[in-house]
């Protein structure tokens, strides 16, 4: 029966204690996942706020953190406030945690390599090409032009190159091909000059150029040259490219053919080389 008893008693204690401190337990532990909420929310919405401020990624960052820190602080205090805890206490540990916090967060953040890039921008690591989608601390998220998602480590991007397409507003498109030696060489200069003369997306500063790069076995090596903005450059290339091919064969100026010199025979035989395709 002592035993009984004794076991009722504690039942009775633990029954007060949730009757006297159940309702402010709960009422801090909703305010604490509010807090929680409001931050992550916090964090969301600001992040592009500060992108759109032209801020660096270490900036960012930094604000974003400071910025969660003092919204899990003010939760955690608030909490506690409704638990009981008096005030003055409460005010001075969280704000000592808080200045620790933004502290380490302010030193140790410089020391991190910052990423050659921001989120919205199109980049090429390696062999992989897309626009980045995101940042955490341990990889950056790349969506791919086909459609897929690659998580990138950091370790990967900082040691390899990265060439980033939106440093510069615009872009070059260089557009290099052979014609026969037998073609007309200044009509065909002429011919591609018009061609990216009629396209709008050409910037005319600075202006298109077109001129001869070289002479090879297969015949003159032609080159366009010309400079688009960013967002227009694959699809210019691709639409220049097709108006080449088709404006060409409407002007009877043909494209050179590789040539292989065949040697008939053996032995040394004067005129025994001939040239075929």
């Amino acid at each position: 029966m002592n035993t009984m008893e004794a076991e009722l008693q504690k039942l009775q204690e633990m029954s007060d204690l949730v009757t006297v401190y159940g309702p402010g337990i709960l009422r801090a532990l909703i305010v604490l996942l509010v807090g929680l909420v409001l931050a992550k929310l916090l964090l969301k919405h600001v992040k592009p706020i500060l992108r759109r401020l032209n801020l660096n990624e270490a900036t960012l960052s930094v604000v974003a953190n400071v910025l969660f820190i003092l919204i899990i602080t003010l939760s955690v205090s608030m909490s506690a406030h409704l638990l009981g805890l008096k005030a003055s206490v409460i005010v001075r540990v969280l704000a000592a945690i808080a200045l620790a916090l933004v502290g380490i967060v302010v030193m140790f953040r410089p020391l991190i390599p910052t990423l050659p890039f921001k989120v919205g921008n199109t980049i090429k690591t390696g062999s992989l090409l897309g626009k980045v989608e995101g940042t955490t601390l341990m990889n950056t998220r790349i969506r791919t032009f086909d459609g897929k998602t690659v998580f990138v480590p950091h370790s990967k991007v900082l040691n390899d190159y990265v060439i980033n397409y939106h440093l510069i507003p615009n872009r070059q498109i260089r557009i290099d091909f052979p014609i026969g030696y037998e073609e007309d060489l200044l009509k065909a200069k002429a011919v591609l000059a018009e061609i990216l003369a009629e396209d709008p997306r050409i910037l005319k500063t600075p202006p298109a150029r077109v001129f001869v790069i070289d002479l090879t076995l297969e015949g003159v090596q032609l080159a366009g040259w010309s400079w688009v903005k960013n967002i227009d450059y694959w699809r210019t290339r691709c639409d220049l490219l097709e108006k080449i091919k088709l404006r060409f064969g409407q002007e009877g100026i043909g494209f050179a053919m590789p040539r292989r010199l065949v040697r008939l025979g053996e032995g040394p035989m004067v005129g025994g080389e001939t040239e075929g395709l």
